[in-house]
């Protein structure tokens, strides 16, 4: 299982944080004191959700390509055109570091 840390403190809140886990490219957003992390390639086009927007009220995060909307919580898209999940990464937080972690059969 591949993972991944960086510093809490390194992630600006409600902003979009692009890193790898394995070869994997990963978004990780910070919400008031939680931080979630989906694949960063979105499931209708090969783009990445980094460069989007983050809908912090929603925890949702917006593709900039043509504006499907992924949960960061479940990763299930919300809003047309894309149809499928993007993948969910484990996050644990332990003082000033966060850890990612690939789930079992993520993969971008």
């Amino acid at each position: 299982m591949a993972e991944t840390t960086l510093k809490l403190a390194d992630l600006i809140p409600g902003a979009p944080h692009r890193v790898f886990v394995g070869d994997v490219p990963v978004v990780v957003v910070r919400i008031d004191d939680d931080v979630y992390a989906i694949g960063d390639t979105c499931s209708h086009a090969d783009v990445s959700l980094s460069t989007g927007e983050v809908f912090c009220s929603e925890r949702e995060i917006e593709c900039p390509q043509h504006g499907s909307v992924f949960s960061l919580v479940t990763g299930e898209p919300d809003i047309l055109p894309a149809t499928q999940p993007v993948p969910v990464f484990d996050i644990t937080v332990e003082d000033d570091t966060v850890t990612i972690r690939s789930r079992d059969g993520a993969s971008s």
